[in-house]
């Protein structure tokens, strides 16, 4: 564990029944033009009404940026980056998924000519905040609300990228469960499995420490015990209230520690095949976990300790840390996530390209506690292939 260690996060934060209109107070009276960042199907959903009809009642100009495509490459992302530049916006809201919130973070550090998305591919910390930004997040998973990360994919490399800069960090955000309230079963289990990931992951990093793990184990425990009922009873809101909570409390981990290998080796999958991240991350999930258990088994033991209420804290460290990593293969099973790249049509000749690629992903493949050797990376993806 970290001996130092620090904490940045969004600056305000509402959640809770009546989050959203909260925006009211918010949005000053010397704001001049707001870009709202989201996504067609959001629109149609009505789930940007409240948000514009409060924009309007307080009589400020805006302008809807809607055609951000679901991970986006770096190429895609600077078109809408172009886009929102022509507006001269002093104020940034997105509402949406991680792919939405991760433009906006992006659009709020790239307002000028200074610096493009690719340039910060080379070097993140060029690009310094210049736009307010506010973050209402649409899924209960992705945690972008609450990170300094933007990932964006980079089709020369077959490979997705992190680009991370806590000048991203918004400074708003709202947390309202009734955003997720309809969200198809699919993407509220892979955005779901991912958030899983990011407490997970964080918890067990070797950049864990101890702010990292008051979130982390917080979200661990929302999560583990509200995500197969806020995924499959659409009229669950107090589970998806705490998933919504859960997974901005990974998000917060996230910032605090960082992902391991599930998320690394989980790049090559969204870069080259464009699976979806939280599906790619859920395929990996037991896998790596597995691979790691030798390692973090005594911390997965005071996750059972946490998580499971009804639990024998009599067992051993090892039957603890068994019963975890198996709870999380129930969990992707009963979601119904696919657990096998052949649901892909990935080819196994292309096993040589993935560890490559993942072996890469060097950012996160620090963080494991068990070192990822390339052979180590190649068996792991023969499991899933």
């Amino acid at each position: 564990m970290l001996t130092d260690y620090s904490l940045k996060m969004p600056k305000n934060i509402h959640a809770g029944e009546h989050a959203l209109e909260q925006l009211e107070e918010i949005l000053s009276d010397d704001i001049q033009k707001i870009v709202i960042f989201t996504d067609k199907g959001l629109l149609k959903l009505g789930l940007v009404d409240v948000p514009i009809k409060i924009i309007e009642e307080k009589g400020i100009n805006y302008t809807i940026l809607s055609d951000i495509p679901a991970e986006p490459n770096y190429h895609q992302a600077q078109t809408m980056i172009d886009e929102f530049k022509k507006e001269k916006a002093d104020f940034i809201i997105a509402v949406g998924g991680g792919s939405v919130m991760d433009v906006a973070k992006l659009a709020s550090i790239l307002a000028t000519d200074e610096y493009t998305v690719k340039d910060l591919l080379e070097n993140p910390l060029l690009a310094k905040k210049q736009v307010t930004s506010l973050m209402i997040p649409s899924t209960a998973g992705t945690g972008a609300e609450a990170t300094p990360n933007a990932i964006v994919g980079v089709p020369e490399k077959d490979l997705k990228i992190g680009i991370v800069n806590s000048e991203m960090i918004a400074d708003f955000v709202l947390l309202d469960g009734r955003m997720t309230k309809d969200l198809p079963k699919p993407i509220a289990a892979s955005t779901g499995v991912d958030a899983l990931c990011h407490a997970i992951e964080c918890f067990t990093s070797a950049k864990a420490n101890p702010i990292s793990n008051t979130f982390a184990l917080e979200a661990l425990d929302l999560i583990m015990n509200n995500i197969i009922e806020a995924c499959t009873n659409p009229d669950a809101l107090d589970a998806k209230r705490k998933m919504l909570l859960g997974s901005f409390y990974a998000g917060i981990a996230i910032t605090a520690s960082g992902t391991t290998a599930v998320h690394a080796l989980s790049y090559p999958l969204g870069g080259k095949y464009h699976i979806a991240h939280g599906v790619s991350n859920a395929i990996l999930l037991t896998p790596v976990m597995k691979f790691n258990e030798p390692v973090i088994k005594d911390l997965l033991a005071v996750a059972y300790d946490r998580v499971v209420k009804d639990g024998d804290k009599e067992l051993s460290v090892d039957k603890k840390s068994t019963y975890m990593i198996n709870q999380l293969e129930i969990i992707v099973k009963v979601l119904e996530i696919p657990t096998s790249l052949k649901t892909f049509n990935v080819p196994e000749e292309d096993l040589d390209g993935l560890v490559a690629a993942g072996m890469e992903v060097t950012r996160l493949l620090v963080n494991n506690k068990r070192e990822v050797t390339p052979e180590d990376a190649r068996n792991i993806y023969l499991q899933i292939m």
